[in-house]
């Protein structure tokens, strides 16, 4: 490898640092890999990178290696990661600026990466289009595009008979709200949720 392509590959890993911090509002550079997030994750085992080495990649700069990881589009979101970070680094906002990074690309996610990617864009869908999540539409709509078609068929059954989960959705009274939400989240990440 040339000087020039070395030069320019650590100038692009530092755009890429520079960028995730800038669009997550977190410090990278401030977290010295104490492992406290990963030690907390409910979701850490079903990962392919541990949440810490995540945020080692993004502070390297290895926004190849890091949009392509599992563990992305696994977290649960939960913010327990965040809460026991001693250095305030919320790595779980980085995770969904990785995650929405990887969508604007069009890096699709990996392995049960995917499952979960369509799985958030049909609850997403049923969100908007009924003020809340309808569950049996949700979950018939992740089943199709995920090609389980059958999956969780029988706790739907078991929970339809108990009278836990309805075949028609129930709305909301001031859906126009939950509009303005989903128009400002769109605008606020430049394109579609």
């Amino acid at each position: 490898m040339s000087s020039y392509n070395l030069t320019e590959s650590l100038r692009q890993n530092g755009e890429f640092k520079a960028l995730v911090g800038k669009l997550s509002g977190q410090p990278l550079s401030q977290c010295y890999q104490c492992g406290k997030c990963t030690a907390g994750c409910p979701v850490s085992f079903a990962m392919d990178v541990a949440p810490n080495k995540v945020l080692r990649m993004a502070q390297a700069g290895l926004k190849n290696e890091v949009l392509r990881c599992q563990s992305i589009w696994i977290c649960a979101s939960c913010s327990t990661c965040t809460a026991r970070c001693p250095e305030g680094v919320d790595v779980a906002r980085v995770m969904e600026v990785l995650r929405i990074m990887a969508g604007k690309e069009g890096i699709p996610a990996p392995g049960r990466g995917k499952d979960v990617s369509i799985f958030n864009s049909a609850f997403l869908r049923s969100v908007r289009r009924n003020g809340r999540m309808f569950e049996a539409g949700t979950m018939a709509a992740f089943n199709i595009k995920s090609l389980h078609l059958l999956r969780e068929a029988t706790t739907g059954m078991h929970m339809f008979i108990k009278g836990k989960l309805r075949l028609l959705p129930e709305r909301i009274k001031n859906k126009k709200e939950i509009d303005s939400i989903f128009t400002a989240a769109v605008k606020e990440r430049g394109g579609e949720l």
